[in-house]
């Protein structure tokens, strides 16, 4: 496997943009690294980066070469797996990209509950919205994608989709906490700032199209990608926040979460991908499988 430990040097180069750095995280002499790329370019005919003032950027044929790369990798990943399988060793890693929503509770969840039969079973759990896990799938970055929204798209295999509503939380001390009055409006949160997660989150991206075509306009105070941070931001008993039904119900004695009964207000989708047409590692599948079992059943 020493090619493959050799061709790791150019995927790194082409994540990082600098030789020096590469050769740090890869714990090499920056030399080694050039030289590599230059033996590499020799036996292709062709250059694979183009050499920058400020770093290494690669060429459309390097392009092509580094997702050669990934994909050998991703299927020594895979043979890795089916072989252990043989042995009974049910051991491997599992990627995964899953939105932050899911962070906090309910993917630790199922994570600890599948590694309590799989003991040995390690896993990579990035954080990212839809966009960036389509981009992780398709560059063999990450075996899995747990993400809000991720559209139909032909080379992603949407394995599973689950409805989930869209919720005003807000702290236990806020007015409209326990108004006594049972429906909340979205125009009953417009009288209160609103803290929100940055447009690339899927459940603002619901709001602003619902907002899009509704007369109610909210005063957002606090934009975010942080969703730890607006919980925070509730603590003031007057801000509200929206998040997806999922990670709304993350256990908090200072916040409660409230249905929104607008006639029409968004339900978005919790989506389970994997790329189409590649072969997962077996330890990979069988989490996909597990977590698919775990999804929340809509209301």
């Amino acid at each position: 496997m020493n090619h493959l430990r050799l061709l790791r040097y150019v995927d790194e180069v082409a994540r990082v943009g600098s030789i020096r750095q590469a050769a740090e995280r890869l714990h090499v002499a920056p030399s080694a690294v050039n030289r590599r790329i230059q033996d590499i370019e020799d036996e292709l005919g062709t250059p694979i980066f183009e050499r920058l003032p400020r770093g290494m950027r690669l060429t459309a044929a390097g392009e092509l070469f580094v997702r050669y790369i990934r994909g050998r990798s991703a299927d020594l990943d895979r043979v890795r797996s089916e072989i252990e399988e043989l042995q009974g060793m049910r051991r491997g890693k599992v990627r995964v990209v899953a939105s932050q929503a899911l962070a906090p509770r309910f993917l630790p969840e199922v994570i600890r509950d599948f590694r309590a039969t799989h003991p040995l079973v390690a896993f990579d759990v990035r954080i990212g919205d839809h966009v960036q896990a389509a981009a992780a799938l398709r560059s063999f970055e990450t075996d899995l994608a747990l993400v809000f929204n991720l559209a139909p798209e032909a080379d992603i295999e949407r394995a599973a989709v689950v409805e989930q509503k869209l919720m005003a939380i807000m702290h236990t001390g806020h007015p409209l906490a326990n108004d006594g009055t049972g429906a909340l409006r979205l125009r009953d949160c417009a009288e209160y700032p609103v803290v929100l997660s940055n447009r690339d989150t899927g459940g603002r991206q619901l709001l602003e199209r619902f907002l899009a075509r509704s007369s109610t306009r909210l005063n957002a105070m606090v934009e975010s990608n942080s969703f730890e941070f607006l919980r925070g931001c509730l603590d003031d008993r007057q801000s509200i926040s929206f998040q997806m039904a999922v990670g709304a119900a993350v256990p908090d004695r200072d916040i409660v979460a409230r249905d929104i009964e607008d006639r029409g207000f968004p339900r978005g989708e919790m989506v389970l991908a994997n790329l189409r047409g590649r072969q997962m590692p077996v330890i990979a599948y069988a989490f996909a499988e597990f977590l698919r079992g775990r999804l929340p059943v809509p209301d």
